[in-house]
């Protein structure tokens, strides 16, 4: 019987690490940065949909992070503190503000998504910049390569690797970019901003990664999951390598 209490024990406090992971961090200038984050594809809350969990693959590696500075914040802006389905409350408030992060690939949606479960969801994740201020942070290109669009409040950029990633919701009015220009790894692209056309949305950018895999056996291409490839790209920035 004491074994098995301990078994128990053991297995809780696995569960409870593998929920949340924290690391710890020293840069160049000798500052400890921390950060904690959920496994990919564990959402948060239950009720926001069904992620790709166990898909631990860095699509894109050794990409930059798509904000020039830390600290930032990977959750749902739909189910947050203010959000859509989230508590009530300001959209500004401290508790979206905060680790750990939690992945919102594959959160309901209506997009069609072959590699979420039901094969709709979310076509990428929302991050929040390090307050809730729209026009003060800036969003850079993640890998050298062309900008292939700018609509209303989405900009494409095609990478060398032949992946694109779409940032949107910046603000329109300051973007640093245009259509056909190439970009350096780093490049700032434009502030982060409530921008959604005609109407406005949360603070934050949505980034996504599109690019050619095989899915039974054919090859397609497809949003694919961004969080394991941001948590690495994360942690150098954190480092001072980005």
């Amino acid at each position: 019987m004491r074994l098995l209490l301990i078994i128990s024990i053991l297995l809780f406090f696995t569960a409870c690490t593998k929920q949340n992971q924290t690391e710890t961090y020293t840069n160049y200038s000798g500052e400890v940065k921390r950060f904690s984050y959920y496994p990919p594809g564990e959402l948060k809350p239950e009720t926001s949909g069904p992620g790709r969990e166990d898909d631990n693959r860095i699509y894109a590696p050794d990409i930059r992070f798509p904000l020039e500075s830390a600290p930032a914040y990977i959750n749902s802006q739909v189910y947050g503190v203010g959000g859509m389905y989230g508590p009530n409350g300001s959209l500004c408030d401290q508790r979206n503000y905060k680790y750990p992060w939690n992945d919102n690939y594959c959160e309901k949606r209506s997009w069609s998504m072959p590699l979420c479960s039901g094969g709709k969801g979310h076509q990428g994740v929302d991050i929040r910049s390090s307050t809730c201020e729209k026009r003060k942070y800036y969003a850079v290109a993640v890998e050298d390569g062309i900008i292939t669009y700018i609509g209303t409040y989405s900009i494409s950029l095609r990478g060398n690797s032949g992946r694109t990633y779409r940032y949107m919701h910046l603000d329109g009015y300051t973007l640093q970019v245009s259509v056909g220009q190439k970009v350096s790894r780093g490049q700032r692209i434009g502030l982060v901003s409530d921008n959604m056309g005609g109407t406005s949305t949360s603070i934050h950018l949505h980034f996504d990664i599109r690019q050619t895999i095989k899915v039974g056996g054919e090859s397609k291409q497809i949003f694919v999951p961004p969080y394991s490839s941001l948590v690495d790209a994360y942690k150098r920035l954190l480092q001072g390598r980005p």
